[in-house]
């Protein structure tokens, strides 16, 4: 079964194809896109082996236009996928090209970091602007891989509810997400950890190791 397609979150990933002059939508611009949804597709998975090779073609893709800001673009959605599943290095391959990229794409790298002031909302996508204005409802959010990224902004504030992080880990495992699932499930296994809750811990673990566990032939 094939899995389904998601919706890209980034701000102006789609505005790639915006690009075009006229009604043709430019090679680059599609082999782009596509590269990029896989990408997604396969980090989440947790396919080490293709998700590299995927954001790489994005990126080359991308380059050939010697437009810096659409580049930005690219490693802005790589970040945006890398914190859904609880990775929070520095977003260096877009803090290099920041100086070109848009105001909106500025906020939302801001927003990744935990750090979007109330005045960042207005210019992020409208899906994120609630949690970045100080809500914590994530479960209002319908696409899956912005309610992770939002999951996950709440957690790197320190404004995560038990109910985020369980809305977190329903939205990986109802998309098969293996990444995102594991870490999320690693929150809630120290937390019960730390309450006290040995049982629930155990519980959590098991599931775990299921999601870890090698597929069966």
């Amino acid at each position: 079964m094939t899995p389904p397609r998601m919706t890209i979150v980034l701000i102006a990933v789609g505005a790639l194809s915006a690009c075009a002059s006229g009604p043709k939508v430019p090679d680059w611009s599609l082999s782009a896109l596509g590269h990029v949804q896989r990408f997604a597709e396969a980090y989440l998975s947790g396919d080490a082996r293709v998700a590299p090779r995927e954001f790489e073609q994005a990126r080359a893709d991308t380059a050939r236009t010697g437009r810096p800001d659409l580049v930005a673009r690219i490693e802005l959605n790589r970040c945006a996928v890398q914190v859904a599943s609880l990775d929070f290095a520095p977003c260096t391959g877009f803090d290099a090209l920041a100086g070109d990229a848009s105001a909106a794409e500025r906020a939302y790298a801001r927003y990744l970091a935990g750090q979007a002031a109330p005045a960042d909302a207005p210019q992020l996508p409208p899906q994120h602007r609630a949690v970045a204005a100080g809500g914590t409802d994530v479960a209002a959010i319908d696409e899956p891989l912005a309610r992770l990224i939002a999951a996950a902004v709440l957690l790197r504030q320190g404004r995560a509810t038990p109910a985020v992080v369980g809305q977190a880990v329903d939205t990986a495992s109802s998309q098969g997400w293996r990444r995102p699932l594991l870490a999320w499930l690693g929150v809630q296994r120290q937390r019960a950890e730390q309450g006290g809750d040995a049982a629930e811990a155990a519980r959590i673990g098991r599931r775990m190791d299921l999601v870890q566990s090698p597929a069966r032939p």
